[in-house]
């Protein structure tokens, strides 16, 4: 039982036999609390049921969470791969009482699956309490018959843990593995309590008070949180004293020693450790819904990712490699956590991609650093500024700043580096909008708890009645609005579909015996909560109101048609660009449908036609859209699609559109998806569906905007009447416009050029008066020049080339005036006076005569321009005069 698969099944095993629940890893994405950029701990999925703001059917949990530290308060990054216990990504294995049992339990539960089910010596353990809880101080002395000094006493917060200022807190219990002597440090408490001896593997934390404002209160319902960090454990059981040795690290560190063909001893350890790690957690968040950017977490996830890719630079790696590692990360991990699997495609393209573009960063990077510090010696600093802008803006991290300038013995300014960075820090944060879809006022969690879910009836009516609940003004609840004033209002039941999975809320109408309510808009809050967004029109409103409730019925319609539409598109995606297609967020308004999905390049113009193709030709078999009940297992086997990293209940709703007709899935459903949306009762009933626009949204994203229904029609009977109207314009039919258009371009680009050669012969003809060929005497040079007008300035060299020709001997200079009072100038030199006079030198004296400053090319031709074109005599005078000096 010593591998890590096998250590983590054995103890979500164990607690199952022990009347736990065990629930499934929650998303790196927290839903539950938007001031956490990732899942960082166990007990983050259960945060609100410890605080009572949440309640469960269950009063027992155990889980073995995925977690990241890569970013705010909890970060790890920078130790990654030089210390023997740090990782970006891990799994936390807890057990959780909510209100059930306490102290003695989940001492006993702890000491017997580490001792009997683990078979870890009692001999080789220690245990800490806080020091003023002799309760699990006894609890422990009998259980295990420890001498005193092996329960130590604790007195620092180290051993009483606190969700923050106020809330739950309570001391904790920390149970230690005694390494051996050969290695240094001591016990927890001693002053060596630093060294690698002593290894924490497992925390209790016993929830029994909370904390206020003034004062510290007993809760009335005492809970525990427990947190044991399955790689560290796994080290301890597999008799190694490094988390990189454990099995799962073995095999990951064989995949990148095979691909760098480096293998893992001196300095190159440390990078094939932060590749290991790092490579975990890449793949999880992408599945879980994350990809790399500038911001957020996105921008967290590019560091990780460009952190793992210079180590692989510094191994050797000139190329991709990272993402080759995926297959042996799935083979690991993938049966405990699916979501690798289904995510497979997303995660090597997305890798893949990053690494490409880091490697173009790298190079691009370095250069800048060069301009950068061209100038600086040995014994010399680069400013914090320009290592961060590096840093920030071109991706090229401080420590690769530093690694290559320290053979020049250059220094960076880390505290103007930390300074920038500080301040970017401060903007996120006050930019930081949390998770999103979470609850981010207590307000809902509170009325969810006296009023329960509200009973959505939407799916098979607009229109029923319902009691009101709650009424909220100014984030308070109030006992009732008046008339012209807005606010939101919960009921018991409701046929307005709140915002959510991308679907916009209803609108609509309330009536009661007392007053007239506009909806404007509904959105979910608290795992279930209704929230109508509404203004009295007429009269009042009050708590225990009953009202009439009416769904805005055309605005409903449109929004079922899009919705629906928008999973026949994605289906239709994953038939025309391959199965990697994943949904990346969608936005359905009665308007239209806006779709977001996975993949690396633009559509074609024939991708394009065949996902429309495809979408209509399911429309046109109009066939009922099934919706049913699953259960989330259930419904992935069955082959629904879930949106990675969405929060889905025990059980789903799956709708299922359409009839395949060719391929695997030939006589089976079209598409089915997990979907709490609502949608047409028949596919016919979208009309028809035609896309209008697709695009990039961010790095590895597209875009698809379509219209359905009458929106469509009215979209292509547009598109219809302006080619009708451009056939008329054009005498020919409508068939015929592309190849008349086609012609006509050709057609013009032919006169556009006759005109152009026509114009450069009209400029060299005639000349000044006394001179046959237009040339006039400046000293020892003939001179010809012209002030020309209609000529594009790209065409003077070509004209000055002809007038050297007709010169024979001489200069040639030309000024061109633009409809915006510019000018250009062109000077030329004929071979056999190059060497006396260089055309540079006289375009910048006409150049300055204009108004312009410098000018540039060879002795024989150079160009320059100018702002005021009605000083061009004057630029010619400058230039002659300057002629008749040498």
């Amino acid at each position: 039982m010593s591998g890590v698969n096998e250590i983590r099944s054995a103890f979500l095993d164990y607690f199952a036999k022990n009347g736990h629940d065990v629930v499934p890893s929650s998303p790196l994405v927290p839903r539950n609390d938007p001031t956490l950029m990732f899942t960082n701990a166990g007990m983050v999925p259960f945060k609100n049921v410890f605080t009572g703001l949440e309640k469960r059917d269950y009063v027992r949990a155990t889980s073995s969470q995925k977690c990241v530290r890569a970013g705010g308060k909890h970060n790890d990054l920078d130790n990654v791969g030089y210390t023997a216990r740090h990782h970006t990504f891990f799994e936390m294995l807890g057990n959780f009482s909510f209100g059930d049992y306490f102290k003695e339990h989940a001492i006993e539960l702890a000491w017997n699956l580490i001792t009997k089910e683990y078979g870890l010596p009692a001999e080789k353990l220690l245990v800490t309490v806080y020091s003023e809880d002799d309760e699990a101080f006894k609890i422990w002395k009998k259980l295990t018959g420890f001498a005193d000094e092996k329960i130590i006493r604790i007195p620092t917060s180290d051993n009483f843990w606190a969700m923050g200022d106020t809330g739950p807190c309570g001391p904790c219990s920390e149970i230690f593995y005694d390494h051996g002597e050969h290695i240094w440090g001591g016990p927890p408490g001693s002053p060596d309590e630093d060294g690698d001896r002593f290894i924490e593997i497992w925390n209790l934390v016993f929830m029994q008070y909370e904390q206020l404002a003034d004062e510290r209160v007993n809760l009335p319902r005492p809970s525990i949180d427990t947190g044991m960090g399955l790689e560290r454990f796994a080290a301890i059981m597999q008799g190694v004293h490094n988390n990189y040795e454990i099995d799962l690290f073995k095999a990951l560190i064989a995949n990148s020693e095979h691909l760098t063909g480096v293998e893992a001893q001196g300095k190159a350890q440390a990078s094939h450790r932060v590749i290991a790690d790092h490579f975990r957690s890449m793949a999880f968040l992408i599945a879980d819904g994350v990809l790399p950017s500038n911001e957020g977490r996105g921008y967290v996830l590019r560091r990780i990712m460009r952190r793992a890719m210079r180590h692989a630079n510094l191994l050797g790696a000139n190329e991709p490699i990272i993402y080759k590692m995926l297959p042996t990360l799935v083979r690991e991990m993938g049966q405990a956590f699916p979501e690798l699997h289904r995510a497979e495609k997303l995660i090597e393209e997305t890798v893949q991609l990053e690494e490409k573009r880091f490697i173009k960063t790298l190079e691009r990077g370095l250069g800048l650093l060069d301009d950068a510090t061209g100038s600086l010696g040995a014994g010399d600093q680069l400013d914090g500024e320009t290592a961060f802008k590096l840093y920030d803006t071109y991706g090229f991290p401080l420590d690769l700043t530093q690694d290559a300038l320290r053979n020049r013995e250059i220094a960076v300014d880390t505290e103007g580096f930390n300074t920038a960075m500080e301040r970017q820090r401060a903007e996120a944060r006050a930019a930081w909008s949390g998770s999103g879809d979470a609850a981010t006022d207590t307000i809902w969690f509170s009325i969810k708890e006296k009023a329960g879910a509200t009973e959505f009836l939407g799916y098979e009516t607009e229109k029923a009645e319902g009691i009101v609940l709650n009424l909220v003004k100014d984030g308070a609840e109030v006992a009732g609005l008046k008339q012209g004033e807005e606010g939101f209002l919960i009921l018991n039941q409701t046929p307005f579909y709140g915002e959510s999975g991308g679907q916009v809320g209803d609108c609509g109408t309330m009536k009661g015996e007392n007053g007239s309510i506009r909806v404007t808009n509904t959105q979910k809050k608290a795992d279930g909560l209704f929230i109508h967004a509404v203004l009295v029109e007429s009269g009042e409103v009050k708590v225990e109101d009953a009202l009439e409730l009416v769904v805005e019925h055309d605005r409903r319609s449109a929004i079922r048609s899009n919705h629906s539409a928008t999973h026949l598109v994605h289906e239709a995606l994953r038939e025309v660009l391959g199965t990697h297609v994943a949904q990346k967020g969608s936005f359905v308004t009665p308007e239209r449908l806006r779709f977001d999905f996975s993949h690396p390049k633009p559509l074609s113009g024939d991708e394009a036609a065949q996902v429309e193709a495809l979408a209509n030709e399911v429309i046109l078999q109009n066939t009922p859209v099934e919706t049913s009940l699953m259960e989330v297992d259930e419904a992935i086997e069955a082959g629904a699609m879930a949106l990675f990293g969405e929060k889905y209940g025990d059980e789903v709703r799956v709708v299922s559109m359409g009839t395949a007709t060719r391929g695997e899935k030939a006589g089976k459903a079209y598409s089915v998806e997990l979907c709490g949306g609502t949608h047409v009762k028949r596919t016919g009933d979208i009309g028809l569906v035609t896309v209008v626009s697709e695009g990039a949204v961010a790095a590895g994203v597209r875009r698809i905007e379509a219209l359905t229904g009458s929106e469509a029609r009215k979209y292509l009977a547009d598109q219809d009447a302006l080619m009708r109207e451009t056939a008329g314009i054009l005498k020919v039919s409508a068939h015929d416009v592309p190849a008349r258009v086609t012609s006509l371009l050709e057609e013009r680009k032919k006169l556009e050029r006759e005109l152009a050669e026509a114009k450069k012969k009209l400029a060299m003809g005639g000349g000044e008066a006394g001179s046959e060929s237009g040339s006039v005497e400046a000293g020892k040079f003939k001179l010809m020049a012209r002030v020309l007008e209609g000529i594009n300035p790209k065409d003077l060299k070509s004209v000055a080339d002809e007038g050297k020709t007709a010169l024979g001997s001489g200069v040639v200079v030309l000024i061109s005036k633009a409809e915006d009072g510019k000018a250009a100038i062109v000077v030329g030199v004929t071979k056999d006076q190059s060497e006396v006079v260089s055309a540079v030198d006289l375009v910048r004296v006409g150049s300055a005569a204009l108004g312009g400053r410098g000018g540039g090319g060879r002795p024989d031709m150079a160009q320059a321009g100018g702002p005021d074109a009605d000083k061009a005599d004057e630029a010619i005078e400058a230039i002659k005069a300057h002629l008749e000096g040498l």
